[in-house]
């Protein structure tokens, strides 16, 4: 199960909580989408609980657009930095 929670205050922050993976990716993706260019987004991961494959690459990626990873459990972490989706 996915939750994600948005408050806007000068920055986005979006709270992702629950398990983040293919089946429901796509729900992120939309969120993320839909913020306007030239606004700070955070994505608040201190309650993501269980990642695939698709959602590190996913986090990966959004670090590499600029999307700040607040609260990153350090075994995501890990395979953020890895390169790899060894799980």
């Amino acid at each position: 199960m996915l939750k994600i929670g948005r408050v806007a205050n000068g920055d986005v922050v979006l709270t992702v909580t629950g398990q983040l993976e293919a089946d429901n990716i796509r729900e992120l993706l939309a969120l993320l989408a839909e913020e306007a260019d030239g606004r700070m987004v955070v994505l608040d991961l201190k309650d993501l609980v269980l990642v695939d494959r698709s959602a590190v690459r996913l986090l990966r990626e959004c670090e590499a657009r600029g999307i700040l990873l607040c609260n990153c459990p350090p075994y995501i972490r890990v395979w953020i930095a890895s390169g790899k989706e060894e799980l």
